[in-house]
């Protein structure tokens, strides 16, 4: 899971109290998924972000945030994956996303 398991939202530490083992085997299959391929981290959790953005999943907009900055992503790295959905989900739903981002990342400068 890397860097980025810090801060875990009261929410995951809740259902990872409660069902420790089911908490256990997605964290193991995150970290399988992750050796599966080629992609980097900082990759990778850029492609999780696009998903957490189409499924319009609050939560998982922050998560990805973090994680992507936490593997090196650059700010406008993380804005740029996010705009380009917009052909593809709809804009309304790229903002939406942008603002969850901006939650974590902060507003873009001028």
């Amino acid at each position: 899971m890397g860097p980025a398991k810090k801060k875990l939202p009261k929410a995951y530490l809740g259902m990872k109290e409660r069902y420790g083992g089911v908490m256990e085997a997605v964290e193991k299959m995150g970290e399988a998924l992750t050796d599966a391929g080629p992609l980097d981290e900082k990759t990778a959790q850029l492609v999780q972000l696009a998903a957490a953005a189409a499924i319009r999943s609050e939560g998982s907009v922050h998560s990805h945030v973090r994680r992507a900055l936490a593997a090196g992503a650059k700010p406008e790295e993380i804005r740029h994956a996010l705009v380009l959905l917009t052909s593809t989900i709809g804009f309304p739903t790229v903002a939406a996303s942008m603002t969850w981002a901006g939650d974590i990342m902060g507003k873009p400068r001028k």
